[in-house]
């Protein structure tokens, strides 16, 4: 069986010492960037992995991140975060960190969670998934001092860059515009929005990306533009009978906020309209729709860089790398397919 490699072996390939090393596995602010990126690429290169276990005893860190479980639900879209939490589950396992999963019924109920755990030093950061306008749960881990990433921009508020409050997020409005320029050079149009309503941030912001490019795209004017926008729950059911409110002929395609939005169109638009989806779910790919791809381990990795660094396994201490990025906004892309379900 192969001898699995040491700090010392580490330090041997950076040529630097064995304390060095630890510096950069426990203290990595400590450490000049220069030898800190040799150190990480002696790491890389050797594929070793600290002992967990007795980093916890010796620093008296959890080693854990904790993030909310979502209820079960029904929808197609509900894969997104199943396979978020995959993503940075696998990724937080390479650092030697682990992932302590907890449920909720409101964000209420969330904050009682955070206040258990970080009362009983379970964990040492959170994630938080689902941000929206007025968030509770951002406002008390900030004024509580505890280190947390959000998968979601802080809606409503002027600062993005706030650096206590560090996000990843998809350019929803990127994937939606892209989304629509595309139907619009296959000859369409008059491609219907089919969103959700208003006040949702991740909505409101693909709304934009729709809108956008049928400004730039067409001659049609807003008056014109409102008429193709509808609004409603997402589900299949819901989706079906908003495309059924519209009057036949007014549009040719439609771009949709979620997968399951677009199934619903699917069903009253018939197999000559033009659907695209969001969130490229797996029954997207089972009956060939157009949709919009979240890459999601790209969101897990900036996830935990902004929280960690690129290689780190501690949480970085803002108040000493002012210049570390704050937020990372991912681009998404479309995965174009031949429909077969009519």
């Amino acid at each position: 069986m192969a001898r699995l490699p040491t700090v010392t072996d580490v330090g041997r390939v950076a040529g630097v010492s064995r304390q060095t090393v630890s510096n950069v596995l426990n203290s990595p602010t400590i450490v000049k960037s220069e030898t800190r990126e040799k150190v990480q690429a002696a790491i890389a290169q050797l594929g070793y992995r600290p002992d967990a276990s007795a980093r916890r005893l010796r620093t008296r860190k959890s080693s854990t991140l904790g993030i909310r479980l979502d209820p079960m639900t029904n929808g197609i879209s509900g894969s997104v975060h199943d396979r978020f939490l995959h993503a940075l589950t696998e990724q937080a396992d390479e650092r030697g960190l682990r992932i302590m999963l907890f449920t909720a019924t409101d964000p209420n109920d969330e904050i009682r969670q955070f206040s258990r755990m970080r009362d009983g030093a379970d964990v040492d950061a959170f994630v938080l998934t689902s941000t929206f306008y007025d968030d509770p749960r951002t406002e008390w881990l900030i004024a509580n001092d505890v280190p947390f990433v959000t998968f979601g921009r802080p809606w409503g508020i002027d600062d993005m860059n706030d650096p206590l409050h560090l996000w990843v997020d998809v350019d929803g409005w990127s994937g939606v515009r892209e989304a629509t320029a595309h139907l619009l050079a296959e000859g369409a149009t008059r491609v219907a929005f089919l969103g959700w309503p208003s006040h949702s941030g991740t909505g409101d912001d693909r709304r934009r990306g729709w809108r956008d490019a049928m400004t730039a795209g067409t001659s049609l004017t807003p008056a014109q533009l409102d008429e193709l926008e509808m609004a409603t729950e997402d589900g299949v059911s819901q989706g079906r009978d908003a495309i059924r409110s519209l009057a036949p002929g007014s549009f040719d395609a439609v771009v949709c906020v979620s997968d399951s939005l677009a199934l619903g169109a699917i069903l009253a638009a018939g197999a000559d309209i033009p659907v695209i989806g969001y969130d490229n779910t797996p029954v997207a790919n089972a009956i060939g729709l157009s949709s919009v791809e979240q890459p999601l381990a790209e969101v897990a990795a900036g996830a935990l860089e902004l929280l960690m660094g690129p290689r780190g396994a501690e949480i970085l201490d803002r108040t000493t790398t002012p210049d570390e990025p704050k937020h990372r906004l991912v681009k998404p892309h479309l995965v174009v397919r031949t429909r077969q379900l009519s």
